[in-house]
């Protein structure tokens, strides 16, 4: 039976909707509870090991930071008679019963008092700054492992529970208090009985009731918050699992750490330092995530933001930070919001399988791989289908791409056209310049490695207005006005500023004597002029060479220790007698003479192995665009002309998603070339910190000098010819 408008169901047919209704609310409710109870587990484990840090930071104060605090309120003989009574810590202070501070001569009640307050707000305060690492090596304590199964429970549930939330959100608000309103009309007695207002009122709220219904019924809601809820009812895995998991996807850990106990973020460190009307135009960008399937933190949306509100920029985020992540949010926003359909990735053949990988695995856009002998087939379907196409460097200069508008072009390790005469840089910038090509955006953690002409080369081929306007005057050289040209289309974020919860890693340069054989292949390599002979010297001899001693003896250390190890070289040869030295345990040699999918097969086994590892890589190769995380040790057989090239091989394990410290150790001849690289090596690192080290802080640093390799080779040998008086 219906109402006297004929529209409104009333009794059983009315029963019939209130009754879908509340099941509906009820479905909703139960997602939303879960979810709660999910996060509130992750919050209270969180805040137990955040007192463990907390403690172990107020346990290295000592009682005279509390007269800091309190700006000298406290007298110091107040502070004599704590340290005096054994008080030699705040921690111990904060810990305290007050009984037992007035037990200290000199220290009544409001004092006490005093001390407490004091105490606490240190603790405030480092709660809000201590860095919480889980530690991997630390199975075995209790408020480690909650925090982990916590983080777990809500890992496994997967990367939809998000948007069901917000769905069961929105559902839930939409039907509550029309399920009340709509009571009415459930009885045909009530609604006759009912003044006409009161039926009024529930036959507007039957009526959303039953649009509400029809609209999720469509939309398979119900399908999606009962998935949720068995998702989020899985519960964690055994301890042992869930340890395994963290180990192998710690980023997506931390990143949901940091979402659901809303850790604090140094805005000004996420956003790059850049100028403030530049931040307040970047977070006005809106970005749809929708077709993403993974969490971003703060500063990787920002990224992904400034790349869509700035159009043409480069992002120098230090490496190991997720630039590809950032770059995939900004071709996901612009599909979703039907920007684009047509989104070219250039980048080198080492890294094209991870990108192809990234692609498939983060978002739900199609990736195209033009590599190889099914290109042909790739470029068409992508012609016709959209989606990524995800090309290399050489490949793209002989590739035809039709004359589809590029919502996007993204260059990976955009140092690689950072010359604009090559042959690659001119095939990029030909698409560039194409006036139907929209976004711009170049990835690379190494702006520049040896001078600043470089750096100011790869942003002006960005093609823009911003970039085209930055001045270099040859009279000039203030980093702060250059880092005050680049802000508009700049963006870089170091480790330290934004992963507080990323190990720390340890470097260590390992100095040792040349064997007679080796000093003997030096001195003739000197005379020679040989550059690159006199950096392999110190393998010369295998069977003395007091590095590759060295060498064998870390790698017994890692593997007496589980640890993984990466092995870098410069040159193939000593990458042989490295492998000969390690009796064919290693894996590798990874070179840029294997092929992307082999390359990807060797880094994947080596992931994937039980325990112990090692891995063996060129430099060059190995050091660039792939993920090494499953190491904690590295080796670098040599110093490298540039510590750009030697930070980058590092930042292959420490990076977004290590769990255990990193450590570095640098092989080093005495009395050689090697001396000689390291203090190059000072001149260019104080130029990229002056230059690009952030997007654009306020300090000015003094003039700095180019180095190019040629010309830093030519010196070193020249200068060890005179001293080693080999030279007329």
């Amino acid at each position: 039976m219906t109402a006297d408008d004929g529209q409104v169901p009333v009794g059983a047919r009315a029963r019939a909707l209130l009754r879908a209704g509340r099941e509906l609310f009820g479905a909703a409710r139960s997602v939303l509870r879960e979810h709660d109870a999910a996060q509130e587990e992750v919050r209270r484990a969180y805040g137990v090991l955040a007192e463990v840090f907390v403690k172990e930071e107020l346990a290295g104060l000592p009682p005279s930071t509390l007269r800091e605090v309190t700006r000298g309120q406290l007298r110091e003989t107040t502070l004599q008679a704590l340290e005096a009574a054994g008080f030699s810590s705040v921690g111990q202070v904060r810990d305290a019963e007050a009984y037992a501070l007035r037990q200290v001569p000199g220290i009544g009640g409001p004092t006490a008092n005093q001390l407490h307050g004091a105490a606490g707000q240190l603790a405030r305060a480092a709660a809000q700054s201590v860095a919480v690492r889980i530690d991997v090596d630390a199975q075995d304590d209790v408020r480690h492992t909650a925090l982990v199964r916590a983080l777990n429970r809500l890992v496994l549930a997967g990367h939809g529970i998000p948007e069901a939330v917000a769905l069961a959100r929105k559902t839930a608000e939409a039907l509550e208090a029309d399920l009340q309103t709509a009571t009415t009309a459930g009885s045909r007695v009530q609604w006759l009985l009912a003044p006409s207002r009161k039926r009024e009122q529930a036959r507007a709220a039957l009526l959303r009731v039953r649009e509400c219904l029809a609209q999720c019924a469509a939309g398979d809601v119900r399908m999606t918050l009962d998935q949720a809820v068995t998702d989020l009812l899985r519960g964690p895995e055994p301890a042992d699992q869930a340890w395994l998991d963290f180990q192998v996807r710690a980023a997506e850990y931390y990143t949901l750490l940091g979402k659901v106990a809303d850790l604090p973020e140094d805005r000004e460190s996420a956003e790059g330092f850049i100028p403030t009307g530049i931040a307040e135009e970047v977070r006005a960008q809106p970005l749809d995530e929708s077709l993403l399937q993974v969490s971003l933190r703060g500063y990787q949306a920002f990224g992904a933001r400034f790349a869509l509100a700035r159009r043409r920029v480069l992002i120098g985020d230090e490496m190991g930070l997720g630039k590809t992540i950032q770059a995939l949010a900004a071709l996901a926003h612009l599909r979703a919001t039907d920007q684009g359909r047509h989104f070219l990735v250039v980048c080198p053949v080492g890294v094209l399988l991870n990108w192809i990988r990234e692609i498939e695995s983060r978002t739900s856009l199609t990736a195209h791989r033009a590599h190889g002998h099914k290109q042909f087939a790739a470029l068409h379907a992508w012609e016709k289908e959209g989606g990524v196409l995800v090309t290399t460097y050489d490949v793209l200069r002989t590739l035809h791409l039709p004359k589809v508008p590029l919502a996007m072009v993204v260059a990976d390790e955009a140092q690689y056209v950072k010359n604009p005469k090559t042959q690659r840089a001119e095939a990029l910038r030909a698409l560039i310049r194409r006036p139907s090509t929209g976004h711009v955006l170049f990835l690379t953690g190494t702006p520049m490695e040896n001078h600043v002409d470089e750096f100011r080369a790869l942003i002006r081929q960005l093609e823009s207005p911003d970039a085209r306007a930055i001045p270099y005057p040859p009279t000039t050289r203030d980093s702060r006005a250059f880092r005050a040209a680049v802000a508009p289309c700049y963006l870089r974020r170091n480790q330290p500023d934004v992963l507080g919860e990323l190990p720390g890693v340890i470097h260590a340069d390992e100095w040792e004597e040349f064997s007679a054989a080796d000093r003997a292949a030096y001195r003739r390599a000197v005379g020679e002029g040989n550059f690159m002979a006199m950096r392999r010297a110190p393998y010369a001899d295998p069977a003395r060479s007091a590095k590759l001693h060295r060498l064998r003896e870390l790698v017994a250390e890692a593997a007496a220790n589980d640890l993984k190890v990466v092995v870098f070289s410069g040159f193939l040869e000593v990458l042989a007698v490295v492998a000969a030295a390690l009796d064919g345990a290693a894996l590798g040699p990874l070179t840029g003479a294997v092929a992307a999918d082999e390359r990807q097969d060797l880094v994947d086994e080596f992931t994937a192995a039980p325990g112990h590892a090692v891995l063996l890589a060129q430099i060059r190769s190995g050091g660039v665009g792939l993920n090494l995380q499953a190491a904690s040790v590295v080796v670098l057989c040599e110093p490298q002309l540039s510590p750009a090239v030697e930070a980058q091989a590092v930042a292959r394990a420490h990076r977004m998603g290590q769990v255990r410290r990193v450590q570095v150790h640098r092989l080093l001849a005495a009395d050689s070339v090697d001396v000689r690289l390291l203090d190059a090596h000072r001149v260019k690192q104080e130029e990229f910190d002056a230059y690009a080290r952030r997007s654009e802080v306020a300090e000015t640093v003094p003039e700095a000098v180019d180095i190019s390799d040629p010309q830093l080779a030519r010196q070193i040998v020249e200068d060890e010819q005179l001293r080693l008086a080999l030279r007329a």
